[in-house]
């Protein structure tokens, strides 16, 4: 009998961890989620009014905060189909600041929201400046000096950036070198001692003990008004090139009349500027502008477009493809996958809905979102994202993890898996008549952005959630 007892509870014990392994097959998409507090703090609880989702990520944290500006970072989830996830940054500057140069430990794709800036970096071993305007982006390699101008007269600068983590050093979302520097932000160079650095600047400690203790307002600056108009004098950018992959770049030369100018140390003193005249000018790409180029799709109900390392050549090296879709008022992108990528996506203006589903057929999620909201959508994963008819256009802007051309799988609509596939085979799958599926399949006419029927909306009801598959009604 005793035996009997012990074989009935190891049996009861596999069919609790059998129970368990199934309940985590499909939650086990995203590793990080399984925890009860880490989902909570995601937002994927029902008690922030059901508005946020599983697909939704935290609150921006503040990694710097200065009078001139700040830099809060939204962090990626590491999963088992991504595990070294992108973080989605954002940079606010006050007018007349300074971004002061830095290297971080990530590559760096930046997109301006709004504004206008000069952004300066080490490209292959030379100063290079560009003019960013709103739309641009720009890319900026892991370990290369760079710094950021807000140039634009009287306005605020915006700027999202995708961090990439593949190659982080620490345990946040990634680690700044700040070249120049004082008491804060304290100098990488301040680690040397005195001896060596009044040897490799060839300048007394008096001069040094200057040059690293100045500096106490932190990583973002007011410059006054002759830095400023120092600033954009040297400033040479060739906009009139029409190439917008590798065009033509100066190096910039000196402005030595400043007392700020971190020039020197990036790109040598005058000897070397003289000597590297000689042996060349660099050649660095054009910022890609989402907003000048034509859409890669267009129709009545909205627009989108997606570059990669095909349409703009610095991508090729980050690994990261961009994205921006404009969407009109109750108009939807029609269910899709990416079968290349992860997506990430900002909510640049407006509001919607965004859909998730798990490869099971069970929603994964449907929240609602509004600007400055960020999202991510895994590989494979069905989803789609709508406009809300009651806030005017929905914009949004992201990154995927691919630079590879994408090729995203439509799953309904005039260009479609569904209309490709329509046969008997297909007609089997559904238990429907083959002309049936026909009619049903070829209902709709628009392709990738679709319009939204009021008369489902008037059999639903307003706000109304679709029952058989935990759907939404666009209000």
């Amino acid at each position: 009998m005793g035996e009997v007892n012990k074989a009935l509870k190891l049996l009861m014990v596999l069919l609790l961890l059998l129970a368990s392994l199934c309940f985590v097959g499909v939650k086990g998409y995203v590793e990080e989620l399984q925890d009860e507090e880490v989902v909570k703090e995601r937002g994927g609880d029902e008690g922030e009014g059901g508005r946020r989702g599983l697909f939704m990520l935290g609150k921006a944290k503040k990694v710097v905060k200065t009078a001139g500006g700040e830099v809060r970072v939204v962090s990626g989830l590491r999963w088992k189909g991504e595990p070294n996830p992108m973080h989605i940054g954002f940079i606010s500057m006050e007018p007349n600041t300074l971004f002061i140069p830095q290297y971080i430990d990530s590559d760096l794709v930046l997109f301006v929201k709004s504004g206008e800036a000069k952004v300066g970096w080490i490209y292959k071993d030379k100063m290079v400046e560009k003019h960013l305007k709103k739309g641009d982006v720009n890319v900026i390699s892991a370990g290369s000096a760079f710094y950021i101008v807000n140039t634009g007269e009287g306005q605020k600068l915006h700027v999202i950036c995708s961090i990439d983590t593949s190659e982080s050093i620490g345990h946040g979302p990634y680690e700044s070198f700040f070249v120049g520097g004082g008491r804060y932000p304290t100098s990488v160079l301040a680690g040397f001692n005195t001896r060596t650095l009044t040897a490799a600047f060839n300048i007394s400690s008096e001069e040094l003990a200057m040059l690293m203790r100045s500096q106490r307002s932190g990583p973002i600056i007011y410059m006054n008004s002759e830095q400023m108009d120092q600033s954009k004098k040297s400033y040479i950018d060739d906009d009139d090139d029409d190439d917008n992959v590798d065009d033509d770049e100066d190096d910039v030369e000196d402005e030595d009349g400043t007392a700020f100018s971190w020039r020197k140390m990036l790109g040598g003193g005058g000897g070397d500027r003289t000597r590297e005249t000689e042996m060349g000018r660099v050649r660095a790409p054009h910022a890609y502008n989402l907003y000048a180029e034509k859409p890669s799709f267009e129709n009545s109900y909205g627009w989108s477009i997606a570059i990669d390392e095909h349409d703009y050549a610095p991508l090729k090296h980050t690994g990261v493809g961009v994205y921006l879709v404009n969407l009109t008022a109750g108009s939807m992108m029609a269910p899709h996958l990416n079968p290349q990528a992860t997506e990430y996506g900002v909510v640049l203006c407006g509001s919607g809905t965004v859909q998730v589903v798990f490869p099971n057929g069970s929603t994964a999620m449907s929240a609602a979102v509004e600007e400055g909201d960020v999202f991510w959508v895994p590989r494979y994963f069905p989803f789609c994202q709508a406009a809300s008819r009651r806030s005017g256009p929905m914009e949004f802007f992201g990154f995927t993890t691919s630079a590879r051309r994408n090729r995203p799988q439509f799953l309904v609509g005039a260009s479609s898996v569904l209309r490709s596939m329509r046969g008997p085979e297909l007609a089997a799958a559904f238990d429907v008549g083959e002309e049936q599926l026909k009619e049903m399949v070829r209902a709709q006419r628009a392709g990738v952005i679709l319009p939204y029927s009021a008369d489902q909306e008037d059999k639903k009801g307003e706000g109304e959630v679709d029952d058989m598959h935990g759907g939404f009604i666009i209000v």
